[in-house]
């Protein structure tokens, strides 16, 4: 008896201890533990993302230069995929059996029971055969999407373009970015993603055990709305951007204009440059690798990208510096007589003219490179030889605040520093102690080691506009219904000379447009400040012109590089002088000098590939510099002879290396 009323209680606690398990463990997974709960709804739940419209772009009058249009991206889930016809479907889809087995297998390697994209960007045909009868095909449907479309076709590499995002970028966005989704690739696009791509929302729909959609889950309770992307407006002046890219037709090099007032940029034209709608539509891919395969890489972001000595555009800047450090005064003169002497070697004026007497100002106005080579030693001289190191380090300081080599921390991605060259590497080329100011003296004239992007020299001549301070530079000028702009992009960067020693420089600045090499390009009505240059690197000469304009409250600082150009005057003065009065005046007049617009935009000014380089040559002990520099400074480089473009006028003075 006692017996048996014991092994009662052992079975009755048995029970109650496994009731209390169940009990228990239903409660984790009702109470505690979701998972379960997600599984149960997964399988009546079915949610579907809303993609949000992206922000569009605008120019700075409010012209669209982005817009947006829909497409059908087809998905797959390839765990509900069941037998279907397979022929037809590709003929649908006009596509081939192997590409559609190496689009499943992509889409089943990444997961087979949730959606990814299967083929994107359908076009109109193609969406509407297949949206007819989507249904035949269990585990696939449309998905409705928007891609950017550009009206004017211009500004691709200012823009940039989208694309599906890769596996890098999947990873980075912790769980925001899925295969098929789109984001920026370049340009505009990539650097502010964050804006453009607005937030995606969700519906959540029930579906039978058959997969098919019966409504709404809890009526949309748990639905969230798409909010499309911020609207950009950018500093873009689409008139003289269209107009700039028409002028650099059949050339190579960079425009880049800045309303000094703002450091907004008005004008950023790369060229070659590429329709951006090339780079949406099913044949983006194709065109692509047609692009990266192109002549002169149109790819590339020549303002910020392209590195090139600034020549003599560089003089203004080293005559600043001069003034501020007192080694001279707007009254130091100089007996050109054709050549400097540095070492044991002259270096030549261009075509050796003789300029004989000249002051800073008259220095400016005929680009005379002995003047400023005698500037540049009396820099690097003035504590003595022996501190040769010390003098040059604070040299490059003050060249450094003017935005040389360093990035200017653009609102673009890719941007380069140029080469603003230390004291490091001359010590390493030479032995310390083992140079001095005539061997680098080919930087006194923007040459040597020197290289600026046309984004530095246009900035240089905000800077000299706005006699001593720049703002950032930067291409969006506000994000949003709210206009919001950048706190940055407020703030005046002071390069540390006085306001006082600016009018001299610009005296001989408006000199070169008034009387001096660029006298061909001036704009009747308009006071233009500028210099010529023209930038000898290896097997050819890059025209440069800078400038900003009008003299006083100017309202456009510029900067125009065509390579292989030659001589400032021939090409680039031209070309910027018709940006600056199309921005100004919103039209173009007959210059006195003849020259009209259609030509520039109809000529073909292509750089000639690189000729092999020559054997180097052994310096004399004194002139240390490396073998091309050497050549250049003694006068060895030899220049082609050059066609004529337009009346003696535009060649007067013709211009300066």
């Amino acid at each position: 008896m006692n017996s048996f009323f014991a092994r009662r209680y052992v079975i009755t606690g048995i029970f109650i201890t496994l009731a209390f398990v169940l009990l228990a463990r239903l409660f984790y997974i009702q109470i505690i533990d979701d998972r379960y709960m997600l599984f149960a709804k997964n399988n009546v739940v079915r949610t579907q993302i809303q993609y949000p419209a992206r922000g569009v772009i605008l120019d700075r009058n409010g012209k669209l230069l982005v817009d947006n249009q829909p497409v059908y991206d087809v998905m797959v889930t390839p765990k509900a995929v069941k037998p279907f016809d397979t022929v037809e479907f590709c003929k649908l889809l006009d596509i081939d059996k192997p590409t559609f087995d190496k689009y499943f297998d992509k889409a089943e390697k990444y997961s087979p029971s949730q959606r990814s994209i299967f083929q994107g960007q359908l076009d109109s045909t193609i969406n509407a055969k297949l949206g007819e009868r989507i249904a035949e095909f269990p585990g696939f449907e449309l998905v409705l999407r928007s891609v950017r479309s550009y009206p004017d076709s211009i500004a691709g590499q200012f823009l940039g373009y989208i694309g599906q995002a890769n596996d890098a970028t999947i990873a980075k966005s912790n769980g925001y970015y899925h295969p098929g989704d789109y984001v920026g690739i370049s340009g505009v696009e990539k650097s502010y993603e964050t804006e453009l791509r607005g937030q995606r929302g969700v519906q959540n729909i029930l579906v039978d055990s058959r997969g098919r959609e019966k409504g709404r889950f809890a009526n949309g309770m748990y639905d969230t709305a798409a909010v499309a992307g911020e609207r950009l407006k950018s500093s873009l002046d689409s008139r003289i951007q269209k107009l700039g890219e028409q002028l650099m037709r059949n050339k190579v090099g960079s425009i880049v204009a800045i309303e000094p007032s703002t450091g907004e940029i008005l004008c950023f034209v790369s060229s070659p440059t590429y329709n951006p709608n090339l780079m949406v539509g099913r044949e983006h891919g194709n065109n692509y690798m047609d692009l990266l395969r192109s002549p002169n890489n149109p790819l590339l972001v020549r303002p910020i990208q392209a590195r090139y000595p600034p020549g003599s555009s560089f003089k203004p800047l080293s005559a600043l510096i001069a003034l501020q450090e007192g080694v001279i005064t707007p009254q130091t003169t100089y007996n050109c007589p054709g050549y400097y002497v540095a070492g044991n070697r002259r270096v030549p004026c261009f075509h050796n003219e003789r300029h004989g007497t000249v002051n800073l100002a008259s220095a400016v106005a005929e680009s005379c490179n002995g003047y400023f080579d005698m500037v540049f030693e009396r820099l690097i001289n003035r504590t003595g030889p022996k501190n040769t190191d010390t003098s040059f380090t604070s040299w490059r300081t003050n060249v450094a605040k003017f935005g040389l080599g360093a990035k200017l921390d653009l609102d673009l991605p890719g941007e380069t520093g140029g080469l603003l060259p230390k004291a490091s590497l001359y010590d390493k080329w030479y032995g310390r102690g083992g140079w001095r100011s005539s061997t680098v003296i080919s930087l006194g004239i923007g040459q040597g080691e020197l290289e600026a992007t046309p984004l530095q020299l246009a900035n240089i001549e905000a800077t000299i506009a706005n006699h001593g301070f720049f703002y950032k530079p930067h291409l969006i000028k506000a994000i949003g219904e709210k206009q919001v702009v950048k706190a940055e992009f407020t703030q005046k960067n002071y390069v540390g000379i006085e306001p006082q020693y600016f009018e001299p420089v610009i005296d001989g600045m408006q000199a070169v447009v008034d009387r001096g090499t660029a006298v061909g390009s001036r704009i009747p009505g308009i006071v233009m400040c500028g210099k010529t240059g023209t930038a000898q690197i290896r097997h050819q000469d890059n025209s440069v012109f800078v400038a900003f304009a009008p003299r006083d409250n100017p309202k456009i600082a510029i900067a125009v590089v065509v390579e292989g150009g030659g001589q400032g005057a021939r090409w680039a003065a031209p070309i910027a002088s018709f940006i600056v009065e199309k921005y100004l005046r919103d039209s173009i007049t007959r210059r006195p000098s003849g020259i009209e617009p259609g030509y520039f935009m109809n000529a073909s000014v292509l750089p000639q590939p690189a000729k092999p380089k020559p054997a180097p040559v052994k310096a004399k002990p004194d002139s240390t510099a490396k073998p091309a520099q050497a050549a250049l400074t003694a006068g060895k480089h030899k220049k082609k002879k050059q066609p004529v473009v337009y009346a003696a006028a535009i060649l007067k003075g013709d211009d300066d290396e």
